[in-house]
């Protein structure tokens, strides 16, 4: 289907994150605190956030041709129809644990570059989401925080798209499918803070291992600062990776070899 500027995704995904020890897989940035919080004592955290989010990869809806993906931020941004994310984390003591929600939709339409110049319209939904535990190692450094994650990301991709013959205006072929699936992640997040107000923190996970998809790794780095003991904001980069095909006699073939990538900004609120 040669190039459809077009997207999945968008607007989304985020990780977002921390605010203490840890950063998890599926996390960002979040304003320094306490090295070693008092056992048994908690501490939560509510973020939302905003990913201006590019998109490459290719897209297959069963026996249409599959679609390379191209798109922008400024693509993504002119098709998005809505979006949705944010993410809540808990921590205690060495622990940490988080839920991290994205929901987008998308629509566009491109020509084909082929014999009688044929359109395709393509709508796309897609929702995401993460729980993920983090265990922070004892390194001995105060400002360093370096975290072992373990998880699970579950992503679930609605894609709808309409074939219109350029010699038979009045006929359409329109093929939709519906997939989701669920990765179990593995990874390591860091924090490093570099004063009482500015931090850092970097993330990275892989998993998938064809339990759900083939492969899915993520990618983040940002830097942040607490403006006061409740609020911070953190402003990054990050990318996520997802390789998921599937197919049956009767749906065919649907294939989700994506990138998302793209920068971040986040507003979290610590209590």
């Amino acid at each position: 289907m040669s190039r459809l500027k077009r997207f999945a995704v968008a607007g989304a995904m985020g990780c977002t994150l921390l605010s203490a020890p840890a950063v998890g897989a599926d996390l960002q940035p979040q304003p320094p605190v306490p090295a070693q919080p008092a056992p048994g004592s908690w501490q939560f955290q509510a973020t939302i956030y905003g990913w201006a989010t590019s998109l490459t990869g290719t897209v297959g809806v069963r026996n249409l041709p599959a679609a390379k993906v191209d798109a922008s931020f400024a693509d993504v941004l002119e098709n998005l129809d809505g979006a949705l994310m944010g993410s809540f984390l808990a921590k205690n003591g060495d622990w940490m644990f988080l839920i991290d929600i994205v929901g987008a939709r998308l629509s566009d339409s491109a020509t084909l570059k082929i014999a009688n110049a044929p359109t395709v319209k393509f709508r796309q939904g897609l929702f995401i989401a993460s729980a993920i535990a983090g265990y922070r190692l004892p390194l001995g450094d105060p400002n360093l925080d370096v975290s072992l994650t373990a998880g699970v990301r579950y992503q679930q991709l609605t894609a709808k798209m309409t074939l219109y013959p350029g010699l038979l205006p009045g006929l359409s072929l329109t093929n939709e499918e519906t997939e989701d699936w669920l990765d179990p992640i593995v990874g390591v997040a860091l924090q490093y803070r570099i004063n009482d107000r500015w931090f850092v923190n970097a993330l990275a996970d892989i998993g998938g291992f064809g339990v759900g998809s083939d492969l899915t790794a993520q990618g983040l780095v940002s830097v942040g600062y607490k403006w006061t003991d409740t609020v911070s904001t953190a402003i990054g980069y990050r990318a996520l990776y997802t390789d998921y095909s599937t197919s049956g006699r009767r749906t065919g073939t649907f294939r989700y070899d994506t990138t998302m990538h793209g920068p971040f900004l986040s507003l979290a609120f610590h209590f």
